[in-house]
């Protein structure tokens, strides 16, 4: 077995399938975390080893398991919306438990797949907007994760797009995240789903960002000067 193995949950995911060749090309083994076994064919012809684990259902124990011997877990799942309890479910208890489990495994390194606002959203939203479960799922499980002694990096990319990777990017602290949100100016608060696999290999290939939260739109500086 690698002793450099990446495990990342929900492997089927837009930013898994991207993220997943290039932590191969920078000398991982990918294990990529599935439910459907009809996605299988699409995890390793990303590159990625797909491992069957539905991770709303599986325990610490089983979690643990799967993590074994693993110098990184990425949770880059997501219920995608749909009821409020199966957000929950997936994005804040099921995230809690794979912190569990990594730690019980011995891995210590450890990358969320957050979003830009996760720190001020659920102070901001009412309670009856439909975003608000997953803001306070988010929010919760970003927290639960910086009261670990993980080496944890929360990535807070910001609207998602299908763009092709810049390798440029725009940091932001929570409030900076939150007032571009309210400027609503053009552009500015968008992230490439790549950009946001590429962090994920460099924060991993060059063990930068530990114990930190990065909150990034795309940009003009270099990921190499933005994040180190």
């Amino acid at each position: 077995m690698s002793e450099k193995r990446v495990v990342i949950i929900g492997g089927h995911g837009k930013i898994a399938l991207l993220a997943a060749p290039k932590l191969t090309r920078a000398g991982y083994a990918v294990d990529s975390v599935i439910r459907n076994p009809e996605h299988s064919e699409d995890v390793s012809a990303a590159g990625a080893d797909p491992v069957l684990l539905d991770v709303e259902q599986a325990d610490v124990e089983a979690l643990a398991e799967a993590f074994a011997g693993a110098e990184a877990v990425v949770f880059s799942a997501g219920a995608g919306g749909g009821s409020p309890a199966r957000t929950k479910a997936v994005d804040q208890d099921a995230a809690m438990r794979t912190m569990d489990a990594a730690a019980q495994a011995g891995v210590s390194r450890y990358v969320m797949v957050s979003y830009a606002r996760a720190e001020t959203d659920i102070h901001t939203l009412e309670p009856e907007n439909s975003f608000y479960p997953y803001a306070a799922a988010k929010h919760h499980a970003d927290n639960y994760l910086r009261g670990t002694e993980l080496d944890y990096t929360i990535l807070g990319p910001g609207r998602l797009t299908l763009d092709p990777a810049s390798r440029k990017l725009q940091i932001l602290d929570a409030d900076g995240a939150a007032a571009a949100k309210e400027e609503g100016g053009e552009g500015v608060t968008h992230t490439s789903r790549e950009n946001v696999a590429e962090v994920i290999a460099h924060v991993l290939s060059e063990r930068v960002a530990v114990k930190q939260t990065v909150n990034f739109f795309d940009g003009e500086t270099p990921l190499e000067e933005a994040i180190r």
